[in-house]
């Protein structure tokens, strides 16, 4: 029989364990090994069967057991103390109290670093025990809360709470990916209602078309010191279709996508006024849109400013509201293809807001233009979440220096005139949360050396000086371990795949040869991610008779284990699935090669530490950041990858491989996987295999053992999440929180009135004459470190000198005069206005360069409030006929 209504029942803890509840709803378990030791001391068995969540754990142990539990001494003693130093944890000092900055320009908390920081994204990624993650960026974000958290930055996370998550995922008998979509509750979470005071829930709600209303209660998870708000639309006062707005992630169509993203945006901004207003929290000084789902942000922040103030004082107008939202806003985009971002038709936004939708008084044509592709290259009827995400914020950054490079030139329409390397994007390589994704074997070994407090100090917070003591580490110390995890990994594999083959009807009869899958002393390669066919998947099945051969080499054999998701509506992504599996469950090599459906945060933590070697070859430039090798890093595996991401930056022979590339433009798509494939073959052949097997001294392979130590000590300290929102703070969030506190009312509504003056006047600014007064130069040659000296005649219309620049741009040529690694040098008004109200500005060039050079000037709106001088996207540049050539060779 079905119960006809479900609710949960709550245990009631004894008095002296009442801690434990505490404990249970407070995230830091999840990467905190002793209160996790705890939990799994309540009832072993239980916490296996709770999926190592204590909020399950607790509803399902026994009331004998929890009365046993207190009277239990021991027991007691270690509750009191891990519930000591979460406390400890919670309100202690930490990395941000003590480092607050020197500058004048100090916040209402007395520091230069904002009060608080409002995260918003579309997935988060924090514990299994709460699934509300598809891949890469709910992992990202969950890493940078819980980093946030470590270094006490008062963040505020901002999400939704998606009543069926992403999916999970099994296999039918023939090897197609299943989507399977329980339902979760969000009392059997760790979640707890924001409630008013009164004991009512907190709601926020939208006005949709149609006289219809969307609203939402707001769950709280608490990550550490974080607060992460998750915004439910799953609530009785909405109609059907409005509670269903949050059914899932990255469901539906356009239109469901839309709402979900307005909830997010705007609804996520009043959830963040009533957690603050419910809970004394500082307000946000800094918001952080990470992708472009949440841009709708700016939109409910441009409103807000819009109403008069509770002083009676007039609201801004929308321009003057959009410079002020913009100076204390900061776009992360992970995408590098324009495919990646979510576009929807300018009818479908346009039905959804003014006066008969949400943000009434907000001008339709205002928000419109502020997301449609109105550039060269565009599509003139779509709006674009990414581009209206850079529009509203004044500092963007992509998640590696290579994909900043991509981004730059994925978005250099919005700043035309400009080179893509003076696009205003920059970037913040992505790091990931040590705690969470290093083994508790490999954190005991750092502990054994330096100690607990410094070990946990050198996961969370960073410091070079930390990691280089893994060099006194025994040889046979890293060995033991490594063989310790893959052991691990090998029994974790035959559980995972005995649980999938019954899924896909197999009998315990057929089974029997699961026991000898995968050996712990077999080289162990893993590929894990999302099923994108630029990830390339199959791309290890290229050459299978090659494949096979490695697998089952006599002397030299290697095992791989694979995982991944391909989306619900891919086909194509099912189908390299399938691909996969069929080649795994062939009877030759299926002890050596092995695909485990449902991959997840909960199977990832024992994947990375368990593998030799971490595989990764997307097409490249097409991984923006790739952490799943970083994690893998953290455990003392080495990456075989494409120099894409992360890998780019950072990659050393001493430590890992680069897979070569053949990305040039005459390659076709399968020739180049045919090239890459080979080379991949030929590495782990020639390269990775016989290091691995090549043993010394006592049966150690010491050269793999130092390619260990160079990992953990150089990369270490890199890949953390710690040091990446320490970038964060320091170069996006701070000048951010600065340019918030600036940008008064009065100092919004000035910049708003000269940017429109600049726009209005800039078709009459332009470039009249440039001359060098060297005759050196007017010969075509110069020598090194002579000057030129530079006149420029310039028209501004009915701009001033202080509202414009005249730069010098000097640097190589190549052989159609393009300049590369320019430099550029201010040149200073000499005289003006003339008759024809032309200015003549002059200023030296330094020719520090040898070989051939060239210059050029160009003139830039220039204003105390833009944080670069590209922002307006107005640059006047000489026409051929306005003065000397721009080649000058140098001898």
């Amino acid at each position: 029989m079905k119960a006809i209504r479900r609710f949960t029942v709550r245990p009631v803890l004894p008095e002296p364990l009442r801690p434990l509840s505490d404990l249970a709803r407070n995230l830091r378990w999840s990467w905190h090994t002793e209160t996790r030791d705890l939990f799994q001391s309540v009832d072993p068995e239980g916490w296996q069967a709770a999926g190592c969540d204590p909020v399950r754990l607790l509803g399902s142990a026994s009331a004998a057991r929890l009365a046993q539990l207190a009277q239990d001494r021991r027991f007691l003693r270690r509750l009191a103390a891990v519930a000591d130093d979460l406390d400890d944890y919670l309100h202690g000092r930490r990395w941000y109290q003590a480092h607050s900055g020197s500058a004048a320009d100090r916040g209402p908390t007395g520091s230069e670093f904002p009060a608080a920081v409002a995260y918003f994204s579309p997935e988060f990624g924090v514990t299994a025990a709460l699934p509300q993650y598809s891949g890469g960026l709910g992992i990202l974000a969950g890493d940078h809360l819980k980093a946030a958290s470590d270094l006490g930055v008062p963040l505020i996370g901002v999400g939704l709470l998606y009543r069926h998550g992403y999916f999970r995922q099994s296999l039918s008998r023939d090897g197609w990916q299943q989507e399977h979509y329980p339902l979760l509750d969000p009392n059997e979470l760790p979640l707890s209602l924001l409630r008013e005071p009164d004991g009512t829930p907190a709601r926020v709600s939208l006005v949709l078309t149609g006289g219809r209303s969307l609203h939402a209660h707001i769950w709280v998870a608490q990550v550490g010191r974080v607060p992460l708000l998750m915004l439910d639309s799953d609530v009785e006062e909405n109609g059907p279709g409005e509670r269903d707005v949050t059914d899932r992630l990255y469901g539906g169509g356009s239109e469901h996508r839309l709402l979900q993203e307005m909830l997010l945006g705007i609804g996520g901004v009043r959830a963040v006024r009533a957690y603050c207003r419910l809970t004394g929290h500082p307000a946000p000084e800094v918001f952080h849109t990470n992708e472009g789902h949440a841009g709708f942000l700016g939109l409910e922040r441009i409103r807000e400013l819009g109403e008069p103030s509770e002083r009676g004082g007039q609201g801004l107008d929308f321009d003057s509201a959009l410079e002020a939202v913009r100076a204390g806003t900061v776009f992360t985009t992970h995408t590098p293809v324009p495919a990646g971002i979510d576009r929807f038709d300018r009818e479908l936004v346009a039905r959804h807001f003014g006066d008969r939708g949400e943000l009434p008084g907000v001008p339709v044509e205002k928000v419109l233009q502020l997301g449609m592709e109105t550039y060269p290259g565009g599509e003139a009827n779509l709006f674009n979440m990414a581009v209206m995400g850079l529009r509203l914020a004044q500092r963007a950054n992509g998640v590696s220096t290579l994909h900043g490079a991509v981004s730059r030139g994925m978005f250099a329409g919005l700043w035309p005139g400009f080179d893509a390397e003076e696009v205003p994007i920059t970037s913040v390589t992505n790091g990931v949360h040590a705690p969470t994704w290093v083994a508790p074997e490999v954190f005991r070994l750092g502990a054994r050396q330096i100690g607990t407090s410094r070990t946990e100090d050198a996961l969370s917070v960073g410091g070079s000086e930390r990691w280089d003591s893994v060099a006194d580490i025994p040889d046979t110390d890293i060995w033991e371990l490594r063989r310790n995890l893959r052991e691990q990994l090998v029994m974790e594999v035959r559980d995972r795949l005995r649980a999938s083959w019954r899924q896909r009807g197999a009998g315990a009869a057929e089974l029997g040869w699961i026991d000898g899958v995968l050996d712990p002393d077999v080289l162990t390669i893993g590929f894990a991610r999302r099923v994108p066919s630029y990830k390339r998947l199959t791309l290890m099945l290229r050459d299978r008779d090659r494949l096979m051969e490695m697998l089952l080499h006599p002397t030299r054999p290697v095992q791989i284990v694979v995982a991944g998701k391909a989306h619900p509506a891919d086909d194509g992504g099912k189908r390299l699935v399938q691909e996969l599996v069929r080649f795994a469950d062939d009877p030759r090599v299926r002890h050596r090669i092995v695909f485990l459906p449902d991959y997840g945060m909960a199977m990832a933590q024992k994947l990375y530490p368990g593998c030799d070697v971490w595989l990764n070859n997307p097409l490249r430039p097409l991984e923006a950041c790739g952490t799943s090798g970083m994690k893998a890093a953290l455990n003392g595996c080495l990456n075989l990858s494409v120099l894409d991401g992360w890998w780019d930056e950072w990659f050393e022979p001493d430590f890992g491989w680069a897979i070569p590339t053949a990305d040039g433009s005459a390659t076709d798509e399968d020739r180049r996987d045919e090239l890459e494939a080979g080379a991949l073959y030929e590495l782990i052949e020639n390269r990775v295999a016989p290091r691995f097997y090549d043993r010394g001294a006592g049966g150690l392979p010491q050269r793999w053992i130092e390619m260990v130590r160079r990992t953990l000590t150089t990369l270490g300290p890199k890949v953390l999440a710690g040091r990446m929102v320490r970038e964060y703070v320091e170069r996006l969030y701070a000048p951010a929180a600065r340019a918030h506190r600036s940008m008064d009312a009065d100092a919004a509504r000035e910049l708003a009135a000269w940017k429109a003056r600049v726009r209005g006047s800039w078709p009459h600014v332009a470039v009249d004459h440039v001359e060098a007064l060297e005759e050196a130069a007017a010969e075509g040659t110069a020598e090194l470190g002579a000057t030129l000296a530079l006149r420029v005649r310039v028209a501004l219309g009915e701009l001033q000198p202080d509202d414009v620049e005249v730069q010098a741009v000097a640097g190589r040529v190549d052989s159609d005069d393009a300049i590369a690694d320019a430099q550029t040098s201010p040149l200073k008004p000499a005289g003006g206005p003339d008759m024809e109200g032309r200015w003549v500005y002059e200023g030296p060039l330094c020719l520090d360069r040898t070989g051939p050079f060239g210059y050029t000037v160009r003139i830039l709106p220039t204003h105390p409030q833009l944080a670069a001088g590209a922002d307006l996207g107005l640059v006047a540049l000489p026409t051929e006929a306005t003065g000397e050539g721009a080649g000058v060779l140098m001898r």
